[in-house]
């Protein structure tokens, strides 16, 4: 980043804004796996197995459904997603004043479907300090779905957004998202709170700026991604 001129953050949401792990990517995961196994005819196992393969090839099971089954993606987005999300959402305190004192634009960006993403942001009590939410109905390239990490879908938002790559600012908990993200020229913070596959791994990998247990911690290293690089803590 540039100083004066303020950032954009584009925050991701799940595990990084909130604990899915906690409770509610359990429910998701056996709600997409009876959706693969009713639709699909396979049984429980080959269902989670196709619902594995699809989010790690494609980044979301979504787009596996509909490019290779025709599935439709409002039916499977609304079935899957649809629980008692205030009962499960599990977060840590101070998210409000987090946002509160982060200089620059607020932007949510998740692969999850707008009904649940919106459902989380309010109870998080977020949605008064967002400019702007895109989810996965929203990412789209040339009317084909394309969600994180897709480059393509990045450098299409930027354009949405009117800002240049590198005034952007990726917070993440998923490390080949990141990866993308720097690619196209933005900013990446790494949280790991929460997160599995990145929660283990103790060195920053190149192509993240700044790494975080918390997101709480972001206002006091910002100083750190001016400089334009982290430690490995």
């Amino acid at each position: 980043m540039r100083d004066p001129v303020k950032p954009v953050f584009l925050f991701d949401l799940d595990n990084t804004l909130h604990d899915a792990s906690h409770a509610i990517f359990g429910q998701i995961n056996q709600r997409m796996t009876a959706y693969v196994r009713e639709h699909l005819g396979l049984d429980p196992a080959q269902a989670d197995a196709l619902r594995v393969r699809y989010w790690q090839r494609y980044g979301a099971t979504l787009m596996g459904l509909v490019r290779h089954h025709g599935v439709r993606a409002d039916h499977f987005l609304r079935t899957t997603h649809d629980m008692d999300l205030p009962a499960l959402v599990q977060a840590e305190r101070g998210l409000t004043r987090l946002f509160a004192r982060l200089p620059g634009r607020k932007v949510l960006v998740t692969n999850a479907p707008d009904g649940y993403a919106a459902a989380v942001v309010r109870h998080l009590g977020l949605h008064a300090h967002l400019a702007r939410r895109y989810t996965i109905e929203s990412m789209r390239v040339h009317g084909s779905y394309r969600p994180k990490p897709s480059r393509a879908m990045l450098r299409h938002l930027l354009a949405r957004e009117r800002v240049p790559a590198w005034r952007a600012v990726l917070v993440e908990d998923t490390a080949v998202n990141l990866k993308a993200a720097r690619a196209v020229g933005l900013r990446t913070v790494l949280v790991t709170h929460g997160s599995r596959s990145a929660g283990r791994r103790r060195a920053r990998p190149g192509y993240v700026d700044l790494r975080l247990r918390s997101v709480l911690d972001l206002p006091r290293r910002l100083s750190v991604l001016r400089r334009g690089g982290g430690s490995n803590r």
